[in-house]
Formats: structure tokens, C-alpha cells, sequence
């Protein structure tokens, strides 16, 4: 029977409102729209939040992996290590600078890159490894940079602001990082990314390319003694840059970054609890040492413990409400890069399995205490059958 009464819990809901709203005020009443001083503002607070000395705002993280990728240097014929569970972007910003994605299986455990696997991978033209914080757990940096050696490692932060690794913030734990601030993140500018880094000079490199490789910016042109003229393009670069009215909203939404997570975590506490006796679902785990960011809370149900099939269960709980996705997807099971590079799904067997029986549940600052308790009574419903 149906569980009473009616409900419905999105996957995921991003936390806005009247203040927001009012952010959005100055830019709109100011006439500067486009990249300018809330942008700025929004860089310089994201940069002291997360412990790096440069950040760079752009339209989205894929903007900000693409960019990262192109001021470190990647082009045709190099090759660039990242792991085949993660969301497609990670992969298609290797093939926008024509290099070569080049995959590798991950650790079951926690849905990142398996380190162990990443020396076999490695051959004359490889250039990086892009670690991934899947869900907002940051990567084992530490086995990924012995197993990588003088490999720069760019971080796929897309879902970890605020995460940390042994007291060290995501973003400052390799040469670049890259975040996403789309709604399904636990910050949101609707969409929109962020590049971190320490390297002044990929710094200065990722300024110029996200704003068409001009020599200077709007706003410090029109500031300048002769606005009128036109600045220098020496770079072929891109229009990657960031709204002051999402940089208005991020910076409101950054000062209840610490907040959004301690709430996520406290729901996190909550499923652990409440779920621990559903034999046939492993919950997510936490190694010793890492701030977990909990964008998503993804578990993975045991094929041959469960009642239903994967699918047949998300199914069930979209019917009482509930909603679920997969965790992500296996990249190398997509039609397109099954088409172009010959992959198939036993190639990588940990992700394969993972992209067939993960399962994300709901897991965000809108949802209440009655949402939770929801959400368990619709999985252990399914477990009575």
C-alpha cells in the first residue's frame, strides 16, 4: 500500500530566498550585469573560504575544466587520466582541447579514482590526472599523488565545495581545481563554476582565456584612463565568464556554505542510522580524515540481496513520492564514447557495476525532518515487500 499521506521529495532543491533576492538588487540598479565587482568579491571570499590564493569565476565547472586544462598545457596527442565514474564533463573537456581521455577503474568503496590503477595507465604522452571528488568526498590525494608522481593533478571539485582531505580544503589539493555552482550543488549561482589554484601564472592564464584572451578586463578597462580603446588579443581564448548577478547570489550563498553542510550532514547521520539494518543497500563511506560535502548521498544496492531490481526500486519510490537517479554515469558505457573509442562495459567492471546499481536518494537543505523519516519508510516499505 501506498505510504500516507502524499508526498513528493525531489532529489534535490536548492536552498534560496528573500536574501538572494535582495543581492540581486545592486547589479540590477548598478546597470553592470556581466563580469564586474560582485564577481570579484565573490572570487576573493571563495578563495579565503576554501584556502587558496586565486580564484577564478566562470559560466559553469565545465568552463572552469576546460580552461584548467588548456592553461596547463594539454592539446592533441597528450592524454589525461580520469576515472570512468563521473559525470561526462569531466571526459568532454579532455576531448575540447583534443587530447585524450584516458580511464581508469574506480575504488568501490568510495566511487573515486582507484590510485593502484593509475600507474598502468600512465605512458609517454600522459600530461595530468584528474582526481574527482564524486558526491563531495574528496579523493585520496595523498596514493593519488604517489601513484601519479610529477603528474600536475587537476581536482573535479564540481561537487565538493567546502569538502576537506585531512584539514586541506578541496580546490588546494593539487595543481588546479574546478567547481560547479549548478542547483544541484550545495551552493548554487544557477549555473556557474569556479577555477582555484596557487599558481600565479595559471592563474593570470585562466583570467585572460575565460574572457576571449583579452589583455585586460571590462571593468578594469572602463575604470581605466582610456576606456575607449580596445585591449590587445594575443590568446585565443573563450567567453567563459560569470554574471555579476550569479556573483551577487554566490557570495550570499557562500556565507551559508559551513551551515548547508552541517545540515546535510545531520540527514547524512540520520540515513546511517536508519538504514544500517537494510541488509541489501551499502551506504555511503567516509575514510577517517575527510569532511565529506555531501552534494549527494549515494548508496549502492546489493544485487543479490535485494528484493527488486535497481531499477524496479527507484521505480517504487518515484511512485511514493521519492525521488532517486543513479549515482552517475559509467563514461565509457555512453554511446558516444563506446562509438569512438571501441569501449566496452567489462572494461572497466567496478564502474560498470556502480553506473548499473548505485542509487542516489534525497539529500538537501529544504528537506525536513518528516522528509527523512519519508524517505526511509518508502525503502524499508520496499524491503517488506
Amino acid at each position: 500500500m501506498p505510504l500516507s499521506p502524499p508526498r513528493r521529495i525531489p532529489i534535490a532543491k536548492p536552498s534560496t530566498g528573500h536574501e538572494e533576492w535582495e543581492a540581486l538588487r545592486g547589479p540590477l540598479q548598478s546597470g553592470w550585469l556581466t563580469q564586474g565587482p560582485e564577481v570579484s568579491a565573490f572570487e576573493t571570499a571563495f578563495a579565503k573560504s576554501h584556502g587558496v590564493q586565486h580564484a577564478i569565476a566562470t559560466s559553469s565547472c565545465t568552463a572552469a575544466l576546460h580552461l584548467s586544462l588548456t592553461a596547463l598545457g594539454i592539446g592533441p596527442g597528450d592524454e589525461v587520466i580520469v576515472p570512468t565514474f563521473t559525470w561526462v564533463a569531466t571526459a568532454n573537456a579532455v576531448l575540447y582541447c583534443g587530447a585524450t581521455p584516458v580511464f581508469v577503474d574506480i575504488d568501490p568503496a568510495t566511487y573515486n579514482i582507484d590510485p593502484s590503477k593509475i600507474p598502468a595507465a600512465i605512458t609517454g604522452r600522459t600530461k595530468a590526472v584528474i582526481a574527482v571528488h564524486l558526491f563531495g568526498l574528496c579523493a585520496d590525494i595523498d596514493a593519488l599523488a604517489d601513484s601519479a608522481g610529477r603528474l600536475p593533478i587537476l581536482e573535479d571539485a564540481a561537487c565538493a565545495a567546502g569538502a576537506a582531505y585531512h584539514g586541506q580544503t578541496a580546490g588546494s589539493l593539487g595543481r588546479v581545481g574546478c567547481f560547479s555552482f549548478h542547483p544541484r550543488k550545495s551552493i548554487t549561482t544557477g549555473e556557474g563554476g569556479m577555477v582555484t589554484t596557487n599558481d600565479e601564472q595559471i592563474a593570470e592564464l585562466v583570467n585572460r582565456l575565460r574572457n576571449h584572451g583579452a589583455s585586460v578586463a571590462e571593468e578594469q578597462r572602463h575604470h581605466g584612463p582610456q576606456p575607449y580603446l580596445l585591449p590587445e588579443f594575443n590568446l585565443l581564448g573563450f567567453n567563459y565568464r560569470m554574471t555579476d548577478l550569479q556573483g551577487a547570489i554566490g557570495l550570499v550563498q557562500l556565507a551559508k556554505l559551513d551551515r548547508f553542510i552541517e545540515e546535510r550532514q545531520q540527514g547524512a547521520d540520520f540515513y546511517f542510522r536508519e538504514l544500517a539494518d537494510v541488509e541489501w543497500l551499502r551506504l555511503p563511506n567516509v575514510p577517517p580524515g575527510c569532511r565529506h560535502g555531501w552534494q549527494s548521498f549515494v548508496c549502492d544496492v546489493d544485487a543479490s540481496k535485494a528484493p527488486l531490481p535497481r531499477n524496479v526500486i527507484m521505480q517504487q519510490l518515484e511512485q511514493q513520492g521519492v525521488s532517486t537517479r543513479p549515482g552517475t554515469h559509467a563514461v565509457h558505457m555512453l554511446q558516444y564514447y563506446q562509438n569512438r573509442f571501441g569501449f566496452h562495459p567489462g572494461d572497466f567492471p567496478v564502474a560498470r557495476d556502480c553506473d548499473r546499481n548505485s542509487i542516489t536518494i534525497p539529500l538537501h537543505n529544504q528537506m525536513t525532518g518528516d522528509d527523512y523519516q519519508y524517505v526511509v519508510d518508502a525503502i524499508k516499505q520496499i524491503c517488506s515487500g
